[in-house]
């Protein structure tokens, strides 16, 4: 993976330090530079959390890593290419949304499973 040069240069000028950004990611100065840095994966849902944080379109900081690109045009048509699969969006707000929210659905169904399971364990137990 390779540094995010337009995400740091964004952050400076916009007056912000790695600390500062950091703590608005929710996460401790040495993850978030190690994101900026292009040692760790900066994950789809943190592209758009800093995009609001630094108060950008997401074009202006994203830089893809080797499995996922998104290529922004003037024209707000968006290219997602995910292991050599191509897939072109008009607009990509509402998509983004859409996958945000099943996202969230999915974490919420594991944790219910992850429940019951832990429910039907004890229960075999507890006779």
């Amino acid at each position: 993976m390779a540094e995010k040069v337009k995400l740091a240069e964004t952050r400076k000028k916009k007056g912000l330090s790695q600390e500062e950004v950091a703590k608005l990611m929710n996460m401790d100065k040495s993850c978030y530079s190690k994101r900026e840095k292009g040692k760790t994966k900066i994950k789809f849902e943190e592209w758009l959390k800093l995009s609001k944080i630094l108060n950008v379109h997401i074009s202006e900081i994203y830089e893809p890593d080797d499995e996922q690109s998104i290529i922004f045009n003037d024209k707000g048509i968006a290219s997602v290419n995910y292991f050599g699969t191509n897939t072109f969006y008009n607009n990509t707000e509402p998509i983004i949304e859409k996958l945000l929210n099943f996202i969230t659905k999915l974490q919420e169904e594991n944790r219910e499973l992850k429940e019951k399971t832990i429910k039907n364990r004890t229960s075999h137990y507890s006779i």
